[in-house]
């Protein structure tokens, strides 16, 4: 059996196959709906390989072959015991139709197309978009970089350097553990090296410890050390290397728990609760980057959609077996942003001088708690029959925790980011989900 699938990217030949060539494709193409996770990507298309690991332990290895810059590269399942039963031969083709290329996938396999289908209409939706949105970005003045990333091994990390590296920039991933090649370099978030930033042009801070859990005393105290102290050291050393742009991870957590029908922006004033107080000391934490006239961007951000991590990565099974519904009565404002856009708002930090100080992170229309679960029910085609009761969060995170997690409601709107002509790839929910789940009509 094969399977042929093709589509039009808007990009020339050679801007396609070298997206292709750069360190994090690999992780842009796997859906993020799939078990599976990048074990090992591939140093070259040219005879490398990349290893993806699946359930169970096992291993699906593929040797890349048949390297025809810039029209073909092929890769062959080759691990075992996979292989023993499985054929899988997969041509990457590219052929230019004037200024656009036709991109063409060829599967030689036993799997059904029926089956593979959605996998590859969202890698070429994938392609397409991260495309455009870096050729967008050259053209605002976007140029290749340095750029050093604190936890990059993250769920919002991994989608931040891929997508940067196939934009062109050099990565630097700033790692607690021994570096295992050229671009790592130990992190010691207490006591960080003299010449950590040696080189680099810009950094993005995104390590913290997560705040799902209850809140107890020691979630608390691990949630403040994460962040302030990490940050404020980090933001003294860029300003002594000169690093002329600082991005900081913040949240609209900034805000507080529940502000009713108000609309947040960026001038809004802070709100009250441990998350607000965190937030507001975490930003402050900056400050030393700032005075040293580093520009700092702090990216305050909303409910991130993916099925890889968050609460959807936790609402998916649910709701895909038919036991999902609302919050209490869904009146909840969720102030949300899809991977994808959240991941361009990053970049955008980088290279956008007009943006300094927070920014709001998140899609221009927010959905009430009630909205967000019949969307999702929605798009995955099953019912929303099973209203969580008030107690169920309180059970599993607490007084504290349900009232500023589960139960927060905050109507923020990403203020500075329209002012800065902003375009979201996902503005509306429905269809951020329905790419993010593989739920777009297959052509």
């Amino acid at each position: 059996m094969a399977l042929i699938y093709s589509s039009l990217v808007d990009a020339p030949l050679d801007d396609v196959f070298a997206w292709h060539e750069r360190p994090g494709a690999i992780h842009r193409l796997t859906p993020p709906w799939q078990p599976v996770g990048v074990v090992r990507e591939a140093d070259r298309l040219d005879g490398g390989r990349a290893v993806l690991g699946l359930p169970l332990g096992l291993r699906w290895g593929a040797q890349h072959k048949g390297y025809e810059p810039p029209n073909r590269f092929v890769d062959e399942l080759d691990s075992a015991p996979l292989n023993w039963a499985l054929k899988w031969r997969h041509s990457h083709e590219f052929a230019a139709e004037g200024d656009r290329t036709r991109m063409t996938d060829r599967v030689d396999t036993q799997v059904p197309a029926a089956l593979l289908r959605s996998m590859f209409a969202y890698r070429h939706r994938q392609v397409a978009a991260d495309i455009a949105a870096q050729a967008a970005a050259r053209q605002a003045g976007d140029r290749p970089m340095t750029v050093a990333v604190t936890g990059s091994g993250g769920f919002v990390g991994t989608a931040l350097w891929s997508f940067l590296s196939t934009a062109g920039h050099r990565i630097v991933k700033l790692v607690r553990r021994p570096p295992r090649g050229q671009d790592e370099r130990r992190w010691d978030p207490d006591r960080p090296a003299p010449d950590l930033l040696s080189g680099v042009d810009a950094v993005v801070h995104l390590a913290g410890a997560s705040i799902a859990g209850r809140f107890t005393d020691a979630h608390r105290r691990e949630i403040r050390a994460s962040r302030i102290g990490p940050t404020r050291a980090l933001a003294d050393l860029a300003a002594a290397a000169g690093v002329p742009v600082f991005v900081s991870a913040s949240a609209i957590g900034f805000y507080g728990a529940d502000r009713g029908d108000e609309e947040l922006t960026e001038d809004s004033d802070r709100g009250e609760g441990f998350l607000a107080d965190v937030v507001a000391d975490w930003e402050a934490a900056t400050a030393p980057a700032a005075a040293a006239g580093v520009r700092v961007v702090t990216v305050r951000t909303g409910l991130v959609q993916s099925p890889a991590g968050g609460t959807l990565r936790l609402f998916h099974p649910l709701f895909a077996a038919g036991l999902g519904g609302r919050l209490g009565d869904g009146r909840m404002w969720q102030s949300w942003i899809a991977m994808d856009d959240l991941v361009d708002v990053y970049h955008r930090a980088l290279y956008d001088d007009s943006l300094r100080g927070p920014v709001n992170a998140v899609a221009p229309h927010a959905v009430r708690n009630s909205e967000y679960t019949a969307t999702l029910a929605g798009v995955l085609r099953r019912p929303a029959l099973l209203p969580v009761p008030s107690f169920g969060p309180r059970l599993l995170l607490g007084e504290q925790g349900a009232r500023e997690l589960a139960e927060a409601s905050q109507l923020v709107r990403p203020a500075a980011l329209v002012k800065a002509g902003h375009v979201f790839r996902y503005p509306h929910l429905e269809g951020a989900l329905r790419h993010l789940l593989g739920r777009v009509a297959a052509k």
